[in-house]
């Protein structure tokens, strides 16, 4: 057997108590973002509106699309394409908002846009994720070897956003400072909960991990340039302020990959080569991201230094 199919075949499984965990710790994630979440934060759309709407739709449309063309041009085992698609089917993540501040973006813009894509998410992004799975005909049949019922999957991931979101927003528009207080302690739980099942996975699969690090590594910095350039498009043909490009472009770049990795464990019978997409996803998008901030800033000393030389 290949390091591929080994990896296809792998399954994380846990037990009830680290089910009931992962659980938890996306619901705390959720609850975490909604949180933050204020009316203000959607001013945007009265400002801006086919910015934001443009924005929107390169997010939750245009990402799983330019994914499922990447897919079919690199044809990747079925549990690596399954991990790419429930990636891009997923929500910006704060993350973005704080590399569009250090590249002297519009974070008003990044937030706004990250509050839509998180608050569409409870719906879009398992019926987006069964969607995109289903058309591309690997990762379709992946779905049916696991007996994954879509109705009951779309049913339960949506509820265990929409609660948790409806939760948090309530509490941030009711009780504002005991929200900004609560939040980092949610935020440092969730992290905790998932930070703690990725090194174990990592860990104890280690020896099937390890042989297809090339592949994984290789996958995802392909699908996440894919992101960026996506972002930059749409920004390039929505507006000509730099400052917001910058912004739709790492809400697009920038995804809630730690969100995708609990619905693999939670919801999706831990496929293996798909959670380590996920995993992978999640340091290297930091990566990337830092990479494109830095010279963003970069662009800027150097259009100062020209104006007054």
């Amino acid at each position: 057997m290949s390091d591929i199919e080994r990896l296809d075949g792998l399954r994380i499984v846990l037990d009830p108590i680290g089910q009931v965990g992962v659980v938890i710790a996306l619901m705390l994630v959720m609850f975490s973002v909604a949180l933050s979440l204020r009316v203000r934060d959607f001013k945007a759309l009265l400002n801006m509106p086919l910015v934001f709407l443009g924005g929107v739709a390169a997010q939750v449309v245009a990402l799983p699309l330019v994914t499922f063309l990447l897919i079919q041009v690199i044809v990747p085992p079925p549990s690596i394409a399954l991990g790419m698609i429930v990636v891009a089917c997923c929500p910006g993540g704060a993350m973005s908002n704080l590399l569009t501040y250090l590249s002297k973006g519009e974070v008003a813009v990044s937030v706004a846009l990250t509050a839509t894509s998180s608050m569409l998410a409870a719906l879009l992004t398992p019926a987006s994720t069964l969607f995109w799975s289903r058309t591309y005909a690997p990762t379709g049949a992946l779905l049916d070897s696991l007996d994954v019922n879509p109705w009951l999957f779309v049913g339960q991931t949506t509820l265990l956003l929409a609660i948790p979101l409806v939760a948090g927003m309530t509490v941030a528009a009711w009780a504002p400072k005991w929200a900004k207080e609560v939040r980092g302690k949610t935020t440092a739980a969730g992290s905790a909960v998932l930070g703690g099942t990725i090194i174990y996975g990592i860990v104890y699969f280690f020896p099937v991990l390890w042989p297809a690090v090339g592949l994984l590594a290789s996958v995802t910095i392909m699908h996440n340039t894919a992101a960026f350039i996506t972002g930059a498009v749409f920004a390039w043909f929505l507006t000509r302020q730099a400052s917001v490009r910058r912004a739709i472009t790492f809400e697009i770049g920038i995804q809630n990959s730690g969100l995708a990795l609990i619905i693999l464990l939670a919801q999706l019978k831990g496929v293996g080569g798909a959670a380590a997409i996920a995993a992978v996803w999640g340091v290297w998008h930091l990566v990337a991201g830092g990479l494109l901030a830095a010279t963003y800033n970069l662009i800027d000393k150097r259009r100062v230094a020209l104006v007054t030389e």
